[in-house]
């Protein structure tokens, strides 16, 4: 079947484009790209998708998500996942090992792509993890795990708090071509915080979170990165420090990058006030100087990527005491109107907003992705930028509903995502266009 998408302005940050074009999809490929008076007829056999006002952008890459299953199906499936990406405007996601059994083999990387094949909506890319169990101590026989399909590894969730430990696999991830994301946390610092240590956390008589919990593994992946010249990504970045080591290691020509997520860019401490649990996440809502710092590092190129760490869980986990509560939220359908947000503040252009949610954890992961040319896959998203609501519980497609942005004014939103040619969801529809 063939499809033409007219009047929207493509925004490709892989090539710098920002102009008003056609697409003519043809099967699973980006046929042709046109400017809009290249376009001669059209054939009535032809299906036509009016983009007029809206922007056309690569499907959108996250490089980081949970998405519960094997394990725990009760907070999300690979599937409601998908979906949730799909309405989001994601087309591939990598997904964290943190399951159960825990993706440390290349058995349960092979039942994760097989569920991602079941549920034919977005690309679902596992992350393995760095040790067997992610106890830290034993390392993931790396070889099968990337046979099997895993294009990073992570234990995320957990440090590796052995330095030898990540020093090994940071040579070998290297050997076999995979991506090391470093969740970075002290577990003695951290240990038994719930949220930003800092006036606030003893005001509201809870134990608090240094950031130099975070800054403290920052630095020593660094360190380790200088020391093999094997890369290393970093993860979640939530405080000023982070960012500065960040900075000076990219200054010296150290091989490290870094995402930070929507959440740490739009909110500070303050949102856990009045023992939100909703706003509890780790590492935790940082203050507002912290904010300033990590949109100043994205401006600044300082990090390259913005990642959801979408983490679902439901009413069980999340409804309790602020002490007890499951750390984490969703992401995958807010990403896009705080992302924008960062344009209309003029944090960062629109093409370099997408670029971090496109291009660029993409050629971290190494992924086919990111990117829309002819004859490459049909994998893309049209936004519409100026489209203002109020989220509801109800049209989230995830299945779990942790998210502090619920009942909030967004502005941005994605009304169609197409992956590999076929329209995966329609907001008009609000369903996968099968």
């Amino acid at each position: 079947m063939t499809t033409l998408i007219k009047g929207g302005i493509l925004v490709d940050p892989a090539k710098r484009t920002d102009n008003k074009r056609d697409l003519i999809i043809e099967g699973k490929k980006v046929a042709k790209i046109l400017a809009p008076d290249e376009m001669r007829e059209i054939g009535s056999d032809v299906g036509v998708i009016d983009a007029t006002g809206n922007v056309i952008v690569p499907g959108l890459v996250d490089m980081h998500v949970h998405l519960r299953e094997p394990g725990y199906e009760y907070k999300e499936t690979i599937s409601s996942g998908a979906l949730s990406g799909a309405a989001g405007g994601f087309t591939s996601v990598a997904c964290m090992p943190n399951t159960d059994p825990v993706n440390d083999s290349g058995t349960v990387t092979e039942f994760i792509l097989r569920r991602a094949h079941e549920a034919d909506l977005i690309h679902v890319y596992p992350i393995a993890a760095i040790t067997r169990g992610q106890n830290g101590e034993t390392l993931t026989d790396f070889g099968d795990i990337k046979k099997s399909g895993a294009v990073g590894v992570s234990d995320d969730g957990f440090p590796v708090e052995n330095s030898e430990v990540m020093r090994r696999a940071l040579e070998y991830a290297k050997y076999h071509s995979l991506t090391v994301i470093s969740h970075c946390e002290d577990l003695k610092l951290s240990a038994g915080g719930v949220m930003h240590e800092g006036s606030l956390s003893t005001k509201m008589g809870l134990r608090g979170i240094p950031g130099e919990s975070e800054e403290i593994v920052v630095q020593r992946e660094i360190l380790l990165a200088q020391l093999t010249g094997c890369p290393v990504h970093i993860a979640h970045v939530s405080t000023a420090g982070s960012v500065e080591l960040i900075r000076r290691a990219k200054e010296n020509h150290i091989p490290v990058t870094a995402e930070t997520a929507p959440h740490y860019f739009t909110l500070d401490h303050t949102a856990v006030e009045g023992y939100n649990t909703l706003a509890k996440m780790n590492p935790p809502l940082r203050r507002p100087e912290d904010v300033h710092a990590i949109r100043r590092g994205l401006s600044e190129e300082v990090i390259d990527t913005i990642a959801t760490d979408h983490a679902p869980h439901s009413s069980i986990e999340k409804d309790l005491e602020f002490e007890k509560a499951a750390f984490g939220i969703i992401g995958l359908e807010t990403a896009v109107p705080l992302t924008l947000a960062l344009v209309r503040d003029g944090i960062l252009t629109l093409c370099d907003a997408i670029g971090k949610l496109t291009c660029r954890p993409a050629r971290i992961l190494g992924l086919d992705a990111g990117g829309l040319e002819e004859g490459g896959p049909a994998d893309l998203a049209i936004i519409d930028t100026e489209c203002e609501y109020v989220l509801k519980a109800e049209e989230i497609q995830s299945k779990s509903k942790n998210s502090p942005f619920i009942g909030k004014c967004l502005k941005g939103r994605t009304i169609l995502t197409m992956c590999g040619g076929r329209i995966v969801w329609n907001r008009q529809t609000e369903d996968p266009g099968r």
